[in-house]
């Protein structure tokens, strides 16, 4: 039992470090970087001004949205390293 409640206290101490580190997605080969916390919450959207083509919207929409999918599952990726280190590879459920 004590072996659970060291586990729970390590996980949830990773799970506050998590929300303090960030990763980051890009697109358009670094014209629109994205970067993410570990918690997978948005911190930061930055676009080279080269990406902006007024008659071209559609390509920076399509960017932007690539460049969130990428930083979010290096986020997942860096959360999922995280509780495994902890848990041994255990899956629980609800964790991740």
């Amino acid at each position: 039992m004590k072996m659970i409640q060291q586990m729970q206290q390590r996980l949830m101490k990773a799970q506050e470090e998590l929300g303090s580190e960030t990763v980051e997605g890009s697109a358009g080969g670094g014209a629109v970087r994205v970067t993410v916390n570990g918690h997978m919450h948005a911190q930061a959207v930055k676009i080279e001004p080269t990406a902006v083509d007024p008659s071209d919207v559609e390509m920076l929409e399509e960017m932007v949205l690539a460049a969130i999918v990428d930083a979010t599952q290096k986020a997942q990726e860096l959360a999922s390293k995280r509780m495994s280190s902890i848990t041994g590879g255990m899956k629980i459920p609800g964790l991740m």
